[in-house]
């Protein structure tokens, strides 16, 4: 294991780039933000749904699908932020919402907040970043990644392995061995709760969570995958966050669909900002981080135009996705 890792908080202050007293004033929490934010994320939420009721019979149930079902795989950016206790102010308001959007997209809390802190430990460094996504090899690549198949399989995989109580060698890395029995009963409990309602689907003879959740989430995930991929896929692999990560400039709607996680560059440079002043944080680093002014398309004709040869790649190992 590398030794001598620096915080992202650490370098941002010895890069000089923050002052303590601007961090501090950075930092500070909020409830209210979030609890405007879910107001409108929840009016949202009512009014895709609507969209697939409104559609049922018709050929226009599964574009009402897709449409819900990106707002449905966001719960991912909600769940990324609760991680990091920057959602809300009171501490435990986080640990609730954390892990009911762990549940939608079924990403169990705890396990993600383990993986999620290596991979801010060692972010774009192949074979010790747990969530590194690398360049791939070909357009083949490019494209089954986006597909979400490989990320399904990973995820189910995943979710296997832990409710038989079973951690593969990179978990025994970054999971405590304390916690090894809890990220094993949040497994079990996760699929229980999966089971009773999929039962209770047959039973009655009720299948709105097929139509409103399930499906819904499957057709968006290659929309989260298309987005998790313009953070870091075709950046150096090197421990310099000024390099490694990308931040994508995206309109407003955008914006509060992906809870500021666009300002993704900021965030690894700070990780304890709320997510409600990444847009600061982004105005002090401006021309310090590695900005994509064209949004996730921009990102996207990057990533295309060096697994493609047209640029070089500037990765040192390259290899599809996993």
């Amino acid at each position: 294991m590398t030794q001598n890792v620096l915080t992202p908080i650490t370098q941002a202050l010895n890069d000089g780039v923050l002052t303590r007293s601007e961090l501090k004033a950075l930092m500070q929490r909020s409830d209210r933000p979030a609890f405007i934010h879910l107001a409108l994320w929840l009016l949202l939420l009512t009014g895709t749904g609507t969209l697939i009721w409104m559609s049922m019979g018709t050929f226009w149930i599964w574009p009402a699908m897709f449409l819900h079902g990106i707002v449905l795989v966001h719960h991912f950016s909600l769940q990324h932020e609760c991680v990091h206790y920057t959602v809300f102010r009171t501490r435990w308001l986080n640990d609730v919402a954390g892990n009911i959007c762990g549940f939608v997209i079924m990403l169990p809390h705890r396990f993600f907040r383990y993986e999620h802190c290596d991979h801010h430990t060692y972010t774009q460094l192949h074979g010790e970043d747990p969530e590194m996504i690398p360049l791939p090899s070909s357009l083949g690549g490019y494209l089954w990644y986006i597909s979400s198949i490989p990320y399904w399989r990973t995820k189910f995989t995943e979710l296997g392995r832990h409710i038989l109580g079973r951690l593969s060698a990179d978990e025994m890395r970054f999971i405590p061995k304390e916690e090894h029995r809890t990220v094993f009963l949040e497994a079990r409990i996760m699929a229980l709760g999966y089971i009773t309602i999929l039962v209770a689907c047959i039973a009655f003879n009720w299948w709105a969570p097929v139509w409103y959740w399930w499906l819904p989430v499957i057709l968006g995930e290659p929309v989260m995958r298309a987005i998790r991929m313009t953070e870091h896929v075709g950046r150096p692999m090197t421990r310099d966050m000024k390099e490694n990560t990308r931040t994508n400039l995206v309109s407003w709607p955008i914006r509060f669909l992906c809870w500021n996680m666009n300002y993704h560059a900021e965030h690894h440079y700070a990780s304890s900002v709320p997510y409600h002043a990444l847009p600061k944080l982004h105005r002090i680093l401006d021309g310090y981080i590695h900005v994509e002014k064209r949004g996730y398309l921009g990102a996207h004709i990057d990533i295309l135009r060096q697994l493609t040869g047209r640029t070089p790649r500037v990765d040192q190992t390259a290899g599809a996705p996993q």
